[in-house]
């Protein structure tokens, strides 16, 4: 590997695209797919350049952004360092190897973390791969590179699309969602957030910010972003045709799409003390720019994504403890919760909404599946419905 590929005090490892240095032959200024023409509509003169340019677009959507950069960034370190060539001269069969090469990083020391360590970018731990990928993640993978190199083929930088001639029909999706928690399991996670220790004011503020985060996973089907990224703000209370009050939560998710999620009596009840535990009126008035989680003994700012994924899995690691102790009997269901994470919380959510007969078209509204058209603003009655299903058959059961 060049010497410019290594990251400060780690001679020989790859380092994240903000700290690589590339050496002319390798940069792609003269990569063998690069167009000929004068017809190039970005400025790029080089892999990184245009790289750059292609997620430029996403900087505004952060999750997106960071997945489009990671594979971008392990396809280019992997096509300098294992192929000896620049992004700009891969051909075909090259991705045919690199797909490969996903399945199993290799040698493990050069490209995966060590386990148990998430070093920063800028760490000379930092490595591309936690481990090999799993095949669904290998196709994430190909389709975001696939748009990659369809984008700067558009933008004039490519001649080509080394990736045009793998795509494939896409596979009919598994018929049903597999990543979710049963409803013993699920039973399970909330006795252990019930037997949390409460002794001092710090176990009492982080249990019921445990109750509260879960309540809120699993009565509105949130992504972690969505946790992370909102504010109470968003809850609002309106009238219904019966002239009976009604709560809601506004949710910006994912692509900057907007959601009204039904809070069900139930949810405000865990609202209500969740905010009086941190000094808070019981209710938010609009604008209330107090996060949807808050951190402990700190000032009131958002916690990170990282942050809240290592709570939740923190819960299910005790969990999958406590159903250890019950005997041998239980230990598939105990591995089963040490590798669930919180985007399970959402896939349980739905699929129990789904379990109790609720009108699919209330559970895809409520995740958020589709975008709202612009007449749906218009649908209260059809809201009120879901409201009151989602009342009536989803509740949280503490």
């Amino acid at each position: 590997m060049p010497d410019n590929l290594v990251s400060a005090g780690s001679s020989g490892f790859p380092a994240p695209l903000e700290h690589l240095r590339l050496p002319a032959e390798l940069d792609g200024s003269a990569g063998s797919n690069r167009a000929r023409s004068a017809s190039t509509v970005i400025a790029a003169q080089n892999d990184l350049q245009a790289i750059a340019a292609w997620l430029a677009r996403f900087a505004d959507t952060r999750t997106t952004f960071d997945n489009y950069r990671k594979e971008a960034e392990r396809l280019l370190l992997w096509a300098v360092a294992q192929q000896g060539k620049p992004l700009s001269s891969l051909t075909h069969e090259d991705l045919l190897v690199y797909q490969r090469f996903l399945a199993d990083p290799q040698p493990a020391s050069r490209w995966v973390l060590a386990r148990g360590r998430k070093p920063g970018r800028s760490h000379p731990a930092w490595r591309p791969f936690a481990g090999p990928l799993a095949p669904s993640s290998q196709r994430q993978a190909m389709v975001i590179l696939n748009a990659l190199f369809s984008w700067l083929v558009t933008a004039g930088y490519l001649a080509g699309n080394p990736l045009a001639l793998s795509r494939q029909r896409a596979r009919k999706a598994k018929p049903r969602q597999t990543r979710y928690l049963e409803p013993d399991l699920w039973r399970e996670v909330r006795a252990a957030v019930e037997t949390m220790p409460r002794e001092t004011d710090r176990e009492r503020e982080h249990y019921f910010r445990v109750r509260w985060l879960f309540s809120l996973f699993y009565a509105c089907g949130l992504r972690i972003s969505e946790v992370a990224g909102n504010t109470m703000g968003g809850f609002f209370c309106r009238r219904d045709q019966a002239g009976e009050e009604r709560w809601w939560l506004e949710v910006t998710g994912k692509g900057s799409k907007v959601r009204i999620v039904p809070a069900t009596a139930e949810l405000m009840v865990e609202l209500a003390r969740y905010r009086r535990e941190n000094g808070l009126p019981p209710l938010p008035l609009p604008g209330d720019e107090t996060p949807l989680l808050l951190p402990i003994g700190a000032k009131p700012r958002p916690l990170t994504r990282a942050a809240v994924h290592a709570i939740v899995k923190e819960v299910f690691r005790q969990a999958a403890q406590r159903l250890r102790h019950q005997g041998e009997d239980s230990a598939c269901r105990a591995d089963r919760l040490e590798q669930a994470s919180a985007h399970w919380l959402r896939h349980t959510a739905g699929s129990h909404m789904t379990d109790q007969a609720m009108d699919l078209r209330h559970v895809r509204d409520n995740l958020g599946h589709e975008s709202l058209t612009t007449t749906s603003g218009y649908l209260h009655t059809a809201d009120d419905a879901r409201h009151r299903e989602t009342e009536e058959k989803h509740r949280i059961g503490w």
